[in-house]
């Protein structure tokens, strides 16, 4: 069996006010948005002190993200905004670094269509089936999520280091490979899972 690890999306939704810390964690993750697009954009993209801010800034947020679900699991304060407004502030954040990246000319504009075609239809995905069951998230999917994460900082960050291009190129080759093979993954659990519910709903019809 494929060994499956906590996923927000799956979680029953409890009646915690909507005003809570997971939800405050998101919250702030959205607003890291902008301020990563001001960071990135400065002195017109030029390397320098603004793009290691912008890459703290990126990976301040994207911790928000692994602590924000484990807060609402733990303690019972898992929201309907919350499983909404958590994958879109996500796809937000990576999706502005990585436009951002490939606009000034850092990151091949494949690699980035590729990564954000992945993630939304993912997330279509993750409505196409809602109704028979939820898919949890998988080892290789965080391991995914960790990929991208480590690979964008890296490109955000300036380094004055001969052989850093060379290894921001591999870490990002890491990425978008765990991105491509968890995609297709994602797409054949999904598409399973619809057989499956359509087979049980068929016999119980059939079965009187």
């Amino acid at each position: 069996m494929r060994p499956a690890i906590p996923d927000r999306a799956g979680d029953p939704v409890s009646d915690a006010p909507v005003l809570n810390l997971p939800n405050a964690l998101t919250a702030l993750r959205v607003a890291c948005v902008p301020l990563l697009v001001v960071l990135l954009w400065m002195d017109d993209g030029t390397l320098g002190p603004a793009r290691d801010a912008a890459a703290i800034v990126f990976v301040l947020a994207s911790i928000t993200d692994f602590v924000d679900g484990a807060i609402a699991r733990r303690y019972g304060l898992v929201t309907t905004f919350g499983k909404v407004a958590d994958p879109i502030a996500d796809k937000a954040l990576t999706g502005v670094a990585l436009i951002g990246l490939s606009a000034l000319g850092e990151l091949p504009w494949w690699v980035t269509v590729l990564i954000l075609i992945r993630e939304v239809g993912v997330t279509m995905l993750r409505f196409w089936v809602i109704e028979h069951g939820v898919i949890p998230a998988s080892r290789g999917g965080k391991a995914k999520t960790l990929a991208q994460t480590v690979a964008i900082t890296m490109y955000l960050a300036d380094i004055p280091l001969d052989w850093w291009p060379e290894a921001r190129a591999v870490a990002m080759g890491v990425a978008v490979v765990l991105t491509v093979v968890t995609g297709i993954d994602y797409v054949v659990r999904a598409v399973r899972l619809r057989q499956v519910a359509r087979g049980a709903a068929a016999t119980g019809l059939t079965g009187g």
